[in-house]
């Protein structure tokens, strides 16, 4: 059955699920990583606002969720938009959105409101409860967005699955530091899942890929861990104005952009290919 499954997937399916089991088998049985302290803490910058400790650290994370509001009403734009116009374009006239990675969509700009409650949250006053609370939030965004990569370089029937693999996988990890302090499954899945977008970057687009520009969302994971590892040195490098862990947030948020840019400027076409639309959501 297993073999007549992997046969009925294209090449880039079969090497994906092939990636993705060898990243569990090295979840499950590699050995344990035990990490020091509370995903970075202390942190550099501990100052405080009147009820907001560890203010810029918490404050910001408000691009995130920015992002992500601004990107929930671009989808329900796009959503009305196509359906007010189903009754009035011959369907076959119709330009059909790729509702997977729509879906997909969907699920990253959710992540990242849930990003910013969870980071915000745990930057008030970081413990190993709250630190799972930000992993969780982190996890929606993560797995909205390799969805979104895997629909646009393996297919879309992928994408999908992809998500949700990668957001029960995570929960999973996630649920497995808090208890055992082993943050190996964690860090398989958002490494691996980098590792995962770094090499769909550099393979073609498939038929109906809407342009996401991954290696935009590469550079600034990258330059968001710079930061992360810098925030001490960031901190006295600039006499204590800012931190790295909050550039790290501001920089990360930025990733959320070629997802807007790309869904976008689909939107723009597909009013091109439905004039109606034009009208009826101007």
């Amino acid at each position: 059955m297993t073999l007549s499954f992997l046969s009925s997937l294209t090449p880039r399916e079969r090497a994906l699920v092939y990636f993705f089991a060898s990243l569990t088998l090295v979840a499950m049985f590699g050995p344990p990583l035990v990490a020091s302290g509370l995903g970075g803490a202390p942190f550099a910058d501990d100052r405080g606002l009147p009820g907001i400790p560890h203010a810029l650290d918490v404050l910001s994370n408000l691009p995130f969720a920015a992002l992500g509001l601004w990107g929930l009403r671009w989808l329900h734009w796009h959503e009305r938009a196509h359906e007010d116009v189903q009754d009035t374009v011959p369907q076959q006239l119709l330009a059909q959105p790729p509702v997977n990675l729509l879906d997909c969509a969907w699920l990253f700009f959710a992540g990242l409101i849930l990003t910013a409650a969870g980071s915000a949250f745990y930057h008030l006053q970081p413990d190993a409860l709250r630190l799972a609370a930000d992993r969780a939030g982190m996890t929606v965004a993560f797995a909205g967005l390799i969805g979104c990569a895997v629909c646009e370089r393996v297919s879309a029937r992928a994408g999908w699955v992809a998500a949700w693999f990668v957001l029960g996988s995570g929960l999973l990890a996630v649920a497995i530091s808090q208890q055992t302090g082993d943050v190996l499954p964690w860090g398989m899945l958002q490494f691996g899942g980098m590792v995962l977008v770094l090499v769909l970057a550099m393979t073609r687009p498939v038929r109906g890929a809407i342009g996401l520009r991954l290696g935009w969302v590469i550079f600034f994971y990258g330059l968001a861990k710079l930061f992360e590892i810098s925030d001490h040195a960031i901190y006295e490098a600039t006499h204590h104005l800012v931190s790295g862990n909050s550039l790290k947030h501001l920089t990360a948020a930025m990733a959320a952009l070629p997802v807007l840019h790309a869904l976008q400027a689909m939107g723009r076409e597909t009013l091109r290919h439905n004039p109606s639309a034009a009208a009826v959501t101007a």
